[in-house]
């Protein structure tokens, strides 16, 4: 199954280098809303996620046949807070985090500062969440079942 996720992962990295969703002028020019092209492929994945995350709500079923649920996540300031600092990162580096390692895998080397940065930047929300999580309405961290 690792295989078939890796594949998976590839032709997705793929998709984004060869459709300039992972190029810096690319993004720059839609944040500058000069080019609408990557405006067509967000869409596009929102119109064909859609449907398949209905299907998925109603139908869909786990390996062992329990039906998956997929819940809502409650509207908090921390998600507006931390949507703003995504998008000004997005828009400085011209990176979200799949096209960083699309950039790496393409030997553009400003990526590994993008990757420390989100790196970092993961980091230091993880170490202040408990202090943060009180003024920004953040819900408790849930322990995670699959630690070994």
């Amino acid at each position: 199954m690792t295989l078939f996720y890796l594949a998976l992962g590839l032709v997705f990295g793929l998709a984004l280098s060869r459709s300039g969703a992972a190029d810096y002028n690319y993004i720059q020019a839609m944040f500058l809303f000069q080019s609408f092209q990557l405006y067509g492929i967000i869409g596009t994945a929102v119109v064909l996620t859609a449907p398949g995350l209905y299907l998925l709500k109603r139908y869909g079923r786990t390996v062992t046949g329990a039906p998956i649920t997929i819940e809502l996540k409650a509207m908090n300031r921390g998600t507006v807070v931390g949507g703003l600092l995504f998008g000004v990162g997005w828009s400085i580096t011209g990176m979200c985090p799949g096209p960083i390692l699309v950039n790496i895998g393409e030997g553009k080397v400003y990526a590994l500062a993008a990757l420390a940065g989100s790196l970092v930047g993961a980091s230091l929300l993880g170490i202040s969440y408990p202090r943060l999580s009180r003024p920004f309405g953040l819900p408790p961290v849930a322990a995670s079942a699959t630690r070994r």
